[in-house]
């Protein structure tokens, strides 16, 4: 796409389509985030057209105005108007060496999946790990306990931190360990240490696919679940290590995209 020969920014588009969520960010130059926006709607819905819509109306612009768009994430293929796709796994280091800095280990635990990056001083990706074979450790786990203790997730981190115990989920399968959390239940044991041994045993599966990666400092966490602060405490305790988290967070996969929306840019005006 070329973009409007009176403006003096190069604005391009990244878009991530998660399997629960979409979100998009527009970039002026690859350096600098200009709108922003996301939605609890993922692939195989209307999100990615929702935010995309919102995004544009507050910077005024047009599809005609961007020099690139770059789709990633679960739904990726299905977004027509990009000029190129990328796997989430790029986009996340892209993004996370962007908000964080010299980051080294990302951690991101979406929807579907759960995945670790490992990146080199320059914030290229070296190495990952990824389960995207069973819901456990992914937010689709969450999501299965918030309906069985029809508790928010937004609340999740609260009851964490009021927790004054923490009730160990054995299991490592999201079916069965919903079983579990029912029979605790039926039991009349505390909410609140129940969402706390949940976010243990996420915390427990994820450490140990960040050690056989290597986990590397400085560490960050992306993705939608960086907002509960209960795996993130959950997590630092396993890890032994501080864990940066961000407003962005979420955000990264569409960040990296733009970011490389502006690469692909600048290699097409050779």
């Amino acid at each position: 796409m070329e973009t409007k020969k009176n403006m003096s920014k190069v604005y391009t588009l990244g878009v991530d389509i998660g399997s629960t969520s979409s979100k998009c960010v527009i970039m002026s130059d690859g350096k600098t985030i200009e709108s922003s926006a996301i939605i609890a709607k993922g692939a195989g819905t209307d999100g990615i057209d929702i935010v995309v819509k919102e995004a544009l109306k507050k910077m005024n612009l047009k599809f005609e105005d961007f020099a690139a768009i770059v789709s990633t994430g679960y739904g990726r293929n299905s977004y027509e108007r990009a000029d190129k796709t990328m796997s989430e796994l790029s986009c996340h280091a892209k993004g996370g060496h962007y908000i964080f800095g010299e980051i080294r280990t990302i951690i991101d635990i979406g929807g579907q999946d759960s995945k670790v990056l490992k990146l080199d001083a320059s914030g290229q990706l070296q190495n990952f790990v990824m389960n995207d074979k069973c819901a456990a450790g992914t937010g689709r786990f969450l999501e299965v306990m918030s309906n069985v203790l029809h508790v928010s997730l937004e609340d999740f981190g609260k009851y964490d931190e009021q927790a004054l115990d923490k009730l160990p989920i054995s299991s490592t399968c999201t079916v069965f360990a919903e079983s579990e959390v029912i029979s605790q239940l039926a039991q009349g044991k505390d909410v609140k240490s129940i969402i706390k041994g949940i976010h243990q045993s996420i915390a427990s599966r994820v450490a140990g696919q960040a050690k056989r990666v290597g986990v590397v400092p400085k560490v960050a966490m992306t993705g939608g679940v960086s907002r509960n602060a209960g795996i993130v405490r959950a997590l630092e305790k396993e890890l032994d290590t501080k864990i940066e988290v961000s407003s962005q967070s979420q955000l990264a996969g569409a960040i990296g995209a733009a970011i490389y929306a502006y690469e692909y840019y600048l290699k097409n005006q050779k």
